[in-house]
């Protein structure tokens, strides 16, 4: 199964700010250490929503709207997407999240695979 460990944004990355060395360095590990186990299929960060914009759509119409968006706790500012044999394979990795990244919220979203839906 794949599951996406969803990196939630905050203050600080959603200042443009790039992380430094360091944390690139733990990162960096973290991502070759389970591309290594054979669980990695991908992981990027992404830029913050001043970057970014939105497309809604109402009876069909599409509205674009730019980004900066206000509610930080909404938003993703990096994932890494896994191929685990289960829910708590991808828990036990994102445990091992690297500290340095600090105070951080991860949430843990299994991907439906062709077959589940009847592709």
């Amino acid at each position: 199964m794949r599951v996406m460990i969803i990196r939630k944004a905050d203050r600080l990355t959603e200042s443009g700010a790039l992380p430094g060395k360091e944390l690139l360095d733990a990162m960096t590990a973290f991502h070759e250490e389970m591309a290594k186990a054979g669980v990695l299929v991908d992981g990027v960060g992404l830029k913050p929503s001043s970057k970014s914009a939105r497309v809604s759509f109402k009876n069909g119409k599409p509205t674009v709207i730019d980004g900066p968006f206000a509610e930080t706790k909404e938003l993703i500012a990096g994932f890494s997407m896994l191929k685990v044999k289960s829910l708590e394979d991808a828990l036990e990795w994102a445990k091992r999240w690297p500290p340095l990244d600090g105070d951080v919220e991860l949430e843990l979203r299994p991907v439906y695979e062709d077959e589940e839906i009847g592709l």
